[in-house]
């Protein structure tokens, strides 16, 4: 019976990593970044401990968000990346793309009069990341199309915002003062901000 035991452990260890493959297949991460990676002593101003603690996933099944803001290249897409890697290897449905490419998908969808099944899958998911916001500024109804995600998460799913600008800059993305600051309050009622400012990381390493 020891050997059928160690068979039948076995076959759940075995079940268990393609479930966690899928999981990170259906994330469509633009590459695979685990913590263990990133160099926490190129930004001391990081809070090592809590990304560490953010790592077991607990704020997901709490529905908080997180938000990492700094200057480009100070490795925020990568800690993004690294705590939805972290999701996925608990065995929660993780979705992952940028601002930019979420808006088209967003307009598209809208076009094609398949919005609302866009929406439902993006609000289905355990942790949603969304990097890069600021980077490219919306158009007004990509604004009101990516807001209108925020809120169908709002307390019932975890968000991960990465973006280059401090709160204050927002408004110039979403075009709109009322938008903004009706975003800003839904992102940050259950929030972990992860402070990345430092030197450039990549400028650091060209260098």
């Amino acid at each position: 019976t020891g050997y059928l035991l160690r068979l039948a452990e076995l076959e759940l260890i075995e079940r268990e990593r393609r479930m966690v493959e899928r999981r990170i297949k259906e994330a469509r991460f633009p590459a695979v970044k685990s913590l263990d990676s990133f160099d926490f002593t190129a930004l001391p101003s990081l809070n090592k401990t809590l990304v560490l603690e953010l790592a077991r996933c607990e704020y997901v099944l709490r529905r908080e968000n997180v938000i990492a803001l700094g200057n480009s290249g100070t490795g925020k897409s990568h800690v993004a990346l690294g705590l939805g890697l972290a999701a996925c290897q608990k065995g929660l449905s993780v979705g992952f793309t940028t601002a930019a490419a979420l808006v088209n998908e967003l307009l598209e969808a809208r076009d094609e009069k398949r919005l609302l099944r866009l929406q439902r899958q993006l609000a289905g998911y355990k942790l949603l990341v969304i990097d890069e916001l600021g980077y490219v500024p919306l158009s007004q109804t990509g604004a009101e199309l990516l807001f209108e995600v925020f809120s169908q998460r709002y307390e019932r799913g975890s968000t991960i915002v990465t973006s280059n600008l401090p709160f204050d800059e927002w408004t110039g993305v979403f075009a709109s003062e009322r938008l903004t600051g009706a975003l800003i309050d839904r992102l940050t009622h259950h929030v972990h901000i992860l402070e990345m400012n430092g030197d450039s990381y990549r400028l650091k390493q060209s260098k």
